[in-house]
């Protein structure tokens, strides 16, 4: 008996394979040269009731445990022969999808990262769970790159596309007007407008639209404060205050006599005799 289930272990080691409650493993090799293999843990994905996810729920693979070396690119193509792949994201770990720029939120450090694979039809999720292996990320068909030609492909990808990024801001500069817009329209017709309690919402506008405050004004507007604090503050008010404007007082008259005695005495010097 036991002899038997060493036997069909030893045929059947994919059935031995850890992973989490709810999860399938698929065994991936970075290469042939590999021995050991590594493990993704995949489940098709799925959210609380009510909540919101931005990938369909019938037709996205939620894997966990992907390597650094497995791209985007390398995911969709392993998991091609489960059927087509619509979109393949990576994030460093798992939440909501989010509309996210690549060129103002900068790529995590690598590391072990989480990824969503969207296929266009609901039979692909059913196959990838299915999947057995192992699969192989680098071929000669298709080669990964590692070492010091991933981190020139790196640093070249981390320059942004100055056209790319133009479009970007000027797309965001447009739906941010367009939302101020709205607001300022809302606000407008909403104003002197009771609400359901009778209620009404008193807003402060200006004639004029507040200009943005320069450097200049802004200090401008600092000393016109100083001034202000000075002429609230009493003079000579503690006897410490009253001793030390005594000082200056005399502190002044000295520096003005010695000023004058020098003046005194450059205009002696001048002084030349003239009798005609």
């Amino acid at each position: 008996m036991v002899a038997r289930r060493r036997k069909r272990a030893a045929r059947d080691p994919e059935d031995r394979i850890p992973s989490p409650p709810g999860y399938a493993a698929i065994p991936i090799k970075f290469s042939e040269k590999q021995q050991a293999s590594h493990y993704l843990y995949v489940r098709a994905h799925g959210v609380r009731q009510g909540a919101k996810s931005t990938w369909p729920q019938k037709r996205t693979l939620f894997v966990l445990n992907v390597p650094p070396y497995c791209t985007e690119e390398s995911l969709s193509r392993l998991q091609s022969t489960c059927g087509l792949v619509q979109s393949v994201e990576l994030q460093e770990k798992l939440e909501l999808a989010e509309s996210r720029s690549k060129f103002f939120h900068p790529k995590p450090v690598p590391g072990f990262q989480v990824a969503y694979v969207v296929f266009q039809k609901p039979s692909g999720v059913s196959a990838a769970l299915a999947l057995k292996g192992p699969l192989l990320v680098s071929t000669e068909s298709h080669p990964v790159k590692s070492g010091i030609h991933k981190w020139i492909s790196d640093y070249a990808d981390s320059v942004p596309d100055p056209e790319a990024l133009r479009k970007e801001v000027d797309t965001f500069m447009e739906a941010y007007d367009q939302k101020i817009a709205e607001e300022e329209a809302k606000a407008k017709e909403e104003e002197g407008v009771p609400d359901e309690e009778g209620w009404v919402k008193v807003t402060r506008r200006g004639r004029r639209p507040v200009l943005p405050r320069t450097e200049a004004a802004s200090l401008r507007v600092l000393e016109r404060e100083r001034r202000k604090r000075t002429r609230k503050e009493l003079l000579n008010f503690y006897a410490w205050q009253h001793r030390e404007s005594k000082m200056e007082h005399l502190a002044q008259l000295r520096k003005k006599f010695e000023e004058d005695k020098q003046r005194i005495e450059l205009l002696r010097a001048q002084r030349k005799f003239r009798p005609y």
